[in-house]
């Protein structure tokens, strides 16, 4: 019965002497919070490229728009407001073609507007439009961050516009 007394008080010290496995149980407790943090990561960098494609695509449309109106709109009193499904597939293209992480953007409104800045300038008043396009960014790695927060993050929606001056026929 002594040997028993003997073993029984030194197999606790033993286990707690034992550092096999340790770690592993390290590892355990950083992992979550170094895939909360790449995915944070990834998810950013998304979002701006995803920023800068609609950019890419607002700013060529306002190019489109200021290369297609006539110099003199102002004087004849026109109107840009026809050209907005032609505006929409522009910035639409420039999102789907050839990107790397398509998806997850969704244009809702593509504005075109004209404004006549008065003033003695060469031709007359100055006439200046603008695109703006409603842009919707999802992020598909949202269910991870509800680990760390009790909400997702969703979508952020914003306004991306450009001027140009006409500078048409």
């Amino acid at each position: 019965m002594r040997w028993f007394r003997a073993y029984r008080l030194r197999a606790p010290r033993r286990i707690w002497r034992n550092d096999e496995g340790a770690q592993l149980v390290e590892f355990a407790l950083v992992l979550p919070l170094m895939l909360i943090l790449f995915a944070a990561i990834i998810e950013s960098g998304r979002m701006f490229l995803a920023y800068q494609t609609v950019i890419g695509g607002v700013r060529d449309a306002s190019r489109y728009l200021a290369r297609i109106t006539p110099r003199s709109i102002c004087e004849t009193g026109g109107s840009v407001d026809g050209q907005a499904e032609t505006l929409a597939g522009i910035v639409g293209n420039a999102i789907t073609g050839g990107s790397v992480l398509g998806g997850g953007i969704t244009v809702t409104t593509v504005e075109p507007s004209l404004d006549c800045i008065e003033g003695s300038y060469r031709f007359g008043d100055a006439p200046i439009v603008e695109v703006a396009a409603n842009v919707t960014i999802t992020f598909p790695f949202a269910g991870l961050f509800t680990l760390i927060t009790p909400t997702t993050l969703g979508t952020v929606t914003t306004t991306i516009a450009d001027q140009n001056r006409v500078f048409g026929s």
